[in-house]
């Protein structure tokens, strides 16, 4: 720097810079190489690849990339033919033997004008699926990517579509879930929206939905759920219907379940909700409205008599698997069944299917005239017959006919099960090693107080429940063996509290009962809640399988266009012990040779010396009856109910078939569910012995006489329960009989006590408080 330079630095900054310094020549030439001029390091390969610039332009052109793919196939895919009448096509259905049940493909479907279905009617399926319907392009690109997403993780379909997407869908393509499928229908959705008017498309959704009860379209829903035409149709009545297509099945009132009825009826307020929020319906007018009656539906074409519960149960069994497997909607897959050409083989015995029909009409129907007793029309029969090794259902009875009464009996699950499902509440005890009050274990041999009426015990304290037994009788100190077979509602009301009602219906989920939105409280012990045959057939079933779980199925094979679904196991993995089944299954024997089920079934002339176990029912007010019995290789479940024709309300059976029925005319599950299941059970099934591993209950032979009874009392007798319960409050009698089956296995350590005095354990009561209980309403007991 020069002199003038440096004199012009110091003036600038006040001082003088020092001289820059020469670098040497090697320095120079190292620099030179490992870093750009001004002496920054050099950028690493990877930071150099990507740049800001890079990343942008790879972005952006991927977009294009994409926009051009999609002006591609928009060029390429054009709007096909609507083939929806061409994919109706008939499903075949089959007994287990191949031979034919029956074909059903006739479409029930007639197309309306939109100018026939009322304004605000139409506007209810708007309100329900698409609010965005009359100003948006046809198609929702949020829901449709998250669709795409959701398919290619293997997750199914999540996330709704517009009226227009699903009317292409319907009417264009197929329920198939695939990417290909999806972006058809996105590009078609959009053509249709740009070439059709919203009325258009709005018309053809509603006339191409499928609403259930094999009702295609509007104008058959309305004819199908209120026996009306489209256009006579009200707003309650179409927020109903639109409310409906998102689950048909689940959502039909006839045959919902308390959680299906709760869904429709939240989704019938979403959809007037809806309105009133868009302004197509007035705050008043809204509040004024009601949930519309639904009427019972009528039969379809090929499906009379038992066929039409044949096929109902088939479908939703081959629907549940679609959407598990394939990850359908609960609509989706009812269309994807319903009249699309599948041939359906059902495990169903062809000549224990006939012989299950001749014995409710030789042993009941036969005997019911409405003309003379009006109760005889309230009586309604069902059963289900499942092979306990397999879980196939063999047989199985819906209802008198199909045509006439479109609820199956069979499959129902608004009538209680009463006291077959004590035999739940003695399983759950022996898997959990429950014990009474003062800690004995809880076993055949236990002894309770059986009084009427005594209240139910926890640690000391009364609970405020103290449920009756059949006409109010007291059976004073009682074995639990006793208890079961005579369906002492006292017994089993502490027994329910010792182990725990949370464990007792944790144990009845494990056993098949779906208890969703069930309370664990003591009125559960009666059976208080709603079952079905088809449930309970299940969990015995359960007890005969040595308590590997069954799961009945009455599908064999579906196959369609050359593929088959996969039917699952219907025999799944142990959820008791097999000793605590197989004590159960040895209790309950009990109750057929010396209980609730004698006269019918123990003593009926068909028996021939056949092993059986089962458990009766009867509800308070005699509004349903049960026969739940098994032999080894068959497992049967018979029940009837009270149902008015007119109301579908629940009513007493009291009365019916008149003088046939012992005074006080009750119909008691020893009685016609028994007959019924005796007259069915040993015309199909061979002489077989139960394989037990217990030394409880009544199949097991005692070899031991009772010992001098204690002042001290137990929880255990030392005398085999005999055939006539115990009414006195100090049972030393000696048995009377002994087992007329052949025992598997006998006792190894004899009971060596005998109550002298009301039990100390579960069942001590004040004596100057006797309780008295109140009649809650629930489950009688036989």
């Amino acid at each position: 720097m020069g002199r003038a330079e440096e004199r012009r630095a110091r003036q600038r900054g006040g001082r003088r810079v020092a001289p820059r310094r020469r670098r040497s020549a090697p320095e120079a030439a190292v620099a030179s190489a490992g870093a750009p001029a001004g002496g920054k390091p050099a950028k690493s390969f990877i930071r150099r690849l990507f740049t800001w610039k890079k990343i942008l332009g790879t972005f952006f052109g991927l977009c294009l990339l994409v926009i051009a793919a999609f002006i591609g196939l928009y060029m390429y895919v054009d709007i096909p033919k609507g083939n929806v009448a061409a994919q109706q096509q008939s499903n075949v259905y089959k007994f287990s033997d191949g031979t034919m049940l029956t074909r059903k493909g006739e479409v029930n479907r007639e197309i309306v004008d939109l100018s026939k279905v009322p304004r605000k009617v139409q506007l209810t399926f708007v309100a329900a699926e698409n609010k965005s319907f009359y100003h948006d392009a046809g198609v929702d690109f949020k829901g449709t990517a998250r669709g795409l997403i959701n398919t290619l993780s293997g997750k199914g379909k999540q996330g709704g579509s517009t009226i227009t997407q699903q009317y292409v869908k319907n009417y264009y393509l197929d329920q198939d879930q695939t990417v290909t499928r999806k972006l058809k229908e996105l590009v078609i959705s959009l053509k249709v929206d740009r070439e059709n008017s919203k009325d258009d498309i709005l018309a053809g959704y509603i006339n191409t939905s499928y609403y259930g009860r094999h009702a295609y379209g509007i104008q058959a829903a309305a004819q199908a759920y209120f026996h009306t035409d489209a256009q006579k149709l009200t707003v309650q009545q179409g927020a109903y219907l639109a409310a409906l297509l998102q689950a048909p099945s689940q959502y039909d009132w006839a045959v919902a379940t308390d959680t299906g009825k709760r869904l429709v009826t939240a989704r019938w307020n979403y959809v007037l909700d809806n309105m009133v929020e868009e302004g197509w319906l007035t705050k008043s007018k809204r509040d004024a409205m009601h949930f519309p009656k639904i009427l019972e539906p009528k039969g379809v074409p090929g499906l009379g008599g038992q066929k039409g519960y044949l096929v109902d149960l088939a479908n939703r069994q081959l629907e549940q698997q679609l959407m598990a497997q394939d990850g359908l909607t609960p609509a989706e897959a009812e269309k994807a069944v319903i009249d699309k050409g599948w041939t359906i083989t059902l495990n169903i015995d062809r000549k224990k299917q006939a012989a299950l029909e001749k014995s409710v009409k030789s042993q009941l129907t036969s005997n019911l005239d409405p003309k003379k007793r009006k109760v005889d029309g309230d009586i309604q029969p069902g059963a289900v017959s499942v092979d306990p090794k397999t879980g196939k259902i063999v047989a199985l009875y819906g209802g008198q006919d199909y045509y006439h009464h479109y609820t199956d009996n069979a499959t129902r699950r608004d009538f209680q099960p009463a006291s077959t499902f004590k035999p739940v509440i003695l399983a759950a005890a022996l898997q959990n090693s429950a014990t009474t009050q003062d800690g004995t274990p809880i076993t055949a041999n236990t002894v309770y107080d059986g009084t009427s009426g005594r209240q139910v015990v926890d640690q000391g304290r009364k609970v405020g429940f103290g449920p009756p037994n059949e006409d109010h009788r007291s059976y004073g100190p009682i074995s639990v063996q006793q208890a079961m077979n005579n369906s002492v509602n006292s017994v089993f009301a502490q027994m329910g509290m010792d182990v725990g009602m949370d464990k007792v219906m944790a144990t009845a989920k494990q056993l098949g009962m779906d208890t969703t939105g069930m309370q664990a409280v003591p009125a559960q012990t009666l059976g208080s809640m709603g079952a079905s045959p088809l449930e309970m057939a299940g969990i015995y079933a359960t007890f005969a399988n040595h308590g590997e779980k069954v799961t009945p199925s009455i599908l064999k094979s579906a196959e369609r266009q050359g593929s088959s679904v996969k039917i699952p196991d219907p025999i799944g993995g142990s959820v008791i012990s097999r000793t605590a089944a197989d004590t159960v299954t040895s209790v309950l024997t009990g109750v057929v040779d010396d209980g609730t089920a004698k006269e019918h079934v123990a003593d009926n002339a068909l028996r021939d010396g056949q092993q059986v176990a089962g458990k009766t029912g009867t509800s308070d007010e005699n509004k349903s009856a049960w026969f739940t019995g098994y032999t080894p290789d068959l497992v049967t479940s018979v029940g009837l109910f009270g149902e008015d024709p007119k109301t579908n309300a629940h009513v007493s059976m009291t009365g019916a078939t008149g003088p046939l029925v012992r005074p006080p005319g009750r119909i008691n599950g020893g009685g016609y569910p028994a007959q019924i299941w005796a007259a069915y059970t040993f015309g199909v099934t061979d002489k077989a012995t139960f394989d037990l591993d217990t030394t409880q209950g009544a199949a097991v032979q005692p070899t031991y006489t009772p010992t001098t009874p204690s002042s001290t009392p137990s929880g255990t007798p030392s005398h085999t329960p005999s055939s006539k319960p115990s009414t006195s409050t100090s049972p030393s009698h000696t048995p009377t009989h002994s087992p007329t089956h052949s025992p598997t296995q006998t006792p190894t350590q004899p009971p060596t006590q005998s109550p002298t005095q009301t039990p100390t354990g579960a069942a001590t009561d004040n004596p100057l408080d006797p309780g008295g209980g109140q009649d809650i309403g629930q489950g009688i007991g036989q």
